[in-house]
């Protein structure tokens, strides 16, 4: 029996895919860790759900629960963990405890600078130390762990999140959308707010549309906005239309730059560092700091189209299948 894992909202979409798959062909549990709530009562499955106990420090608070619920386990003999999450980290460790079989969905990734992002480039570094199946996106993350010398099966399948946009159409709009929540963005989150504002202003003739993450570091900020349309989250179904339909976006996201270069989009992306470094140059622009948007900013709302007819190089919207080649030739 093999458990899935997952506890956020971009580890749902991504495993959506999977679980369509598995259905018979693999016995499966899905397991969730409850980092955002409203998600089981959109999940087509029985949900075991496992309790984490607050404390003083959230990132304790999820591995100390994690590790102190070993009945979730219990008939399992083989887990599955998507990406690089705290919770991700320790249901692998759990099952490694075990000497239960750890298959890590999204691996390989890095940017080997414990910062950035933190502490997501830790726990996914880590992941990769015990699993014994590695299902990687690109060959940049294959080579990853072949120079790291992982010890686990090491393939390439391609990226999840790609399976849910196939046979979604492109066009460009006037709208540019903006997404902002990562932990290292949140010190100076509001510099972030101050630049894409002006920018706003700016460019009268743009839609910039900004659904707002619930994080109450980035939500303190949302009165900065004042060019920008701010909205609510929106769910996912819409989320990517929204994205196939834009002219670019302005994120911290790592999954955004997904899903824009399967669409042929492009995005400036608001980080020290990224983990998908297949797209730099091409479908995405890394922005160090605030004052550094500006310039960026217009460079890409005039080249936008250049990446038109481009090779997405994170899947083709297939991976789910090779996957569950892969699961059962190795008999998982």
């Amino acid at each position: 029996m093999m458990l899935v894992s997952f506890g956020t909202r971009p580890e749902y979409i991504k495993i959506k895919p999977i679980l369509s798959a598995l259905r018979g062909h693999i016995n499966y549990k899905v397991l969730f860790t409850g980092q955002h709530p409203d998600l089981v009562s959109n999940v087509q499955e029985d949900v075991i759900t496992l309790n984490v106990e607050d404390g003083p420090n959230r990132l304790d608070s999820i591995v100390a629960s994690v590790m102190s619920q070993g009945h979730v386990f219990e008939g399992i003999d083989s887990v599955m963990v998507q990406g690089d999450t705290t919770s991700a980290f320790a249901i692998a460790l759990a099952a490694f405890h075990r000497n239960i079989k750890v298959i890590h969905l999204e691996a390989g990734l890095r940017t080997y600078d414990l910062k950035h992002p933190y502490p997501e480039e830790f726990n996914r570094q880590a992941i990769s130390r015990i699993a014994d199946i590695n299902l990687c996106p690109t060959n940049f993350n294959y080579t990853n762990l072949l120079q790291e010398k992982a010890s686990g099966k090491t393939f390439v399948v391609g990226n999840t999140v790609l399976d849910n946009l196939v046979d979604i159409e492109t066009s460009y709009s006037d709208n540019v959308i903006v997404t902002m929540h990562r932990r290292e963005n949140h010190y100076w989150i509001d510099q972030w707010f101050t630049a894409i504002d002006k920018i706003a202003a700016n460019n009268k003739g743009l839609n910039f549309i900004l659904p707002l993450h619930p994080n109450p570091n980035v939500t303190k900020h949302r009165d900065i906005l004042k060019n920008v349309e701010v909205v609510p989250p929106i769910p996912y179904e819409e989320f990517v239309n929204v994205l196939a339909e834009c002219k670019f976006a302005i994120t911290d996201s790592g999954g955004l730059q997904e899903e824009l270069a399967f669409f042929n989009k492009t995005c400036i992306v608001c980080r020290k560092e990224t983990e998908r470094k297949e797209g730099l140059g091409i479908f995405s622009h890394l922005c160090h700091k605030p004052e550094d948007l500006y310039g960026l900013f217009d460079f890409i709302n005039e080249n936008y189209k250049l990446v038109e007819g481009v090779v997405c190089p994170y899947g083709d919207g297939n991976s789910s299948q090779r996957i569950i080649q892969i699961l059962k030739e190795h008999r998982v």
